[in-house]
């Protein structure tokens, strides 16, 4: 299971994870090699989007960035989800749904164990940092209209 798989990762890098019933705007922080999950985030698999996000922090981000009217600190704050996009939603994943026929978004969040609005935000992150479309492998991979095609050998 992916929360499993990234808190083992989180061991890994001596990172302490605690559920803790934190303000119900607050999913979780990250801060001097501890993460506070919000005891009340529904799901695991929401859980494992906000511990990628946290982690996200760990390998991304330095010093107090709690204050988001600091455009340096907005900066850091996309950096860490960027990172954890990166993390759970990697494009050949895209690809190996395709070739595992998932039909729709809801069948691809489900596929990749994300919520629905962590793979929109992931692919529009991805269209942010690549445009349209890129070419993976034999593959290209759409992200408005999003889909996955198959190249063909001439």
């Amino acid at each position: 299971m992916l929360f499993e798989r990234l808190l083992k990762e989180a061991d890994e890098h001596n990172i302490r994870v605690y559920e803790n019933p934190l303000s119900s705007k607050i999913k979780g922080l990250y801060g001097d090699g501890i993460v506070w999950l919000n005891r009340r985030l529904p799901t695991s698999i929401e859980k494992s989007c906000v511990l990628a996000e946290e982690l996200g922090h760990y390998h991304t981000s330095s010093g107090d960035i709690l204050n988001q009217k600091d455009i340096r600190n907005r900066k850091q704050e996309k950096r860490a989800r960027n990172w954890a996009y990166e993390k759970l939603v990697p494009l050949e994943k895209f690809i190996e749904a395709y070739e595992a026929g998932v039909c729709n978004r809801y069948e691809l969040a489900e596929f990749l164990d994300v919520t629905e609005e962590f793979l929109e935000q992931a692919i529009v992150h991805y269209k942010e940092k690549h445009g349209l479309f890129i070419q993976v492998g034999k593959h290209l991979v759409y992200f408005e209209p999003f889909g996955v095609f198959h190249l063909f050998n001439e």
